[in-house]
């Protein structure tokens, strides 16, 4: 089952099924786009040459000849797209700086806009560009999940659970007023232990799998969930 994570079919199926390999290596750089950006930025490139810059880099990284040059001791996605990042950073800049702005092929369709308006809210002075892209990569990770869930419980018409409970989803457990809320809410308080258990569990299993996807194989979960975490504790 876990060779059907999206990292793990870029590295098995790109040598004999590269429209396959193309297709999951497209999907990650779409959710994964936004740290990148981050560490170009914090480079002290401008908006402008941020944004040519990232959609370049993955113009490049989507053709089949990039998809050749991954290996299985690249390990995990994020390690594999900074320093593919870095070498394209140090090797082509002067050349893509050529080109007319706007005019590099642009293969992802990328909020810029709102990446920017992330991008102002970071830390000034405390984040290396290498840390900011990792607590970005860990943050992505889990609005990813966060999306997923809010979707499934829309999908099962209950939105407004989701909303009531969410902000349970990264408190310590023995620090939830069970008691007060279910009185608010006008509900059983054995009912609502049970909701946020429930809402806590599908969270941490949605979590663990979009690790899954950026990781080489099932062994690499546990080690890059603790990795992000101090990415985001740092």
């Amino acid at each position: 089952m876990f060779v059907t994570t999206h990292w793990s079919v870029v590295l098995s199926a790109r040598r004999n099924d590269t429209t396959r390999a193309h297709d999951a290596l497209e999907r990650l750089c779409r959710t994964y786009w936004y740290p990148l950006y981050a560490f170009v930025r914090r480079q002290g490139k401008s908006k402008e040459d941020a944004e040519d810059l990232t959609q370049e880099f993955f113009a490049r990284l989507l053709q089949k000849d990039y998809l050749q040059a991954v290996s299985r001791e690249k390990g995990r996605f994020r390690t594999f797209l900074l320093v593919a990042l870095k070498r394209f950073l140090a090797n082509d800049w002067d050349r893509s700086r050529a080109q007319k702005r706007g005019g590099g092929r642009r293969p992802l369709s990328l909020d810029t806009d709102l990446a920017e308006k992330r991008y102002r809210i970071e830390p000034a002075d405390t984040l290396t560009a290498d840390r900011i892209y990792e607590r970005r990569w860990a943050l992505t990770l889990i609005e990813t999940a966060m999306a997923d869930v809010r979707a499934e419980y829309l999908a099962a018409g209950k939105p407004d659970e989701f909303e009531r409970l969410k902000s349970f989803l990264t408190a310590d457990r023995n620090a939830i007023p069970y008691a007060e809320l279910a009185a608010s809410l006008g509900q059983n308080e054995g009912a609502l232990r049970v909701a946020v258990h429930r809402l806590r569990k599908r969270f941490r299993e949605r979590f663990r799998g979009e690790i899954a996807h950026t990781v080489a194989s099932p062994e690499d979960i546990e080690a890059e969930v603790r990795h992000l975490m101090n990415a985001l504790a740092a």
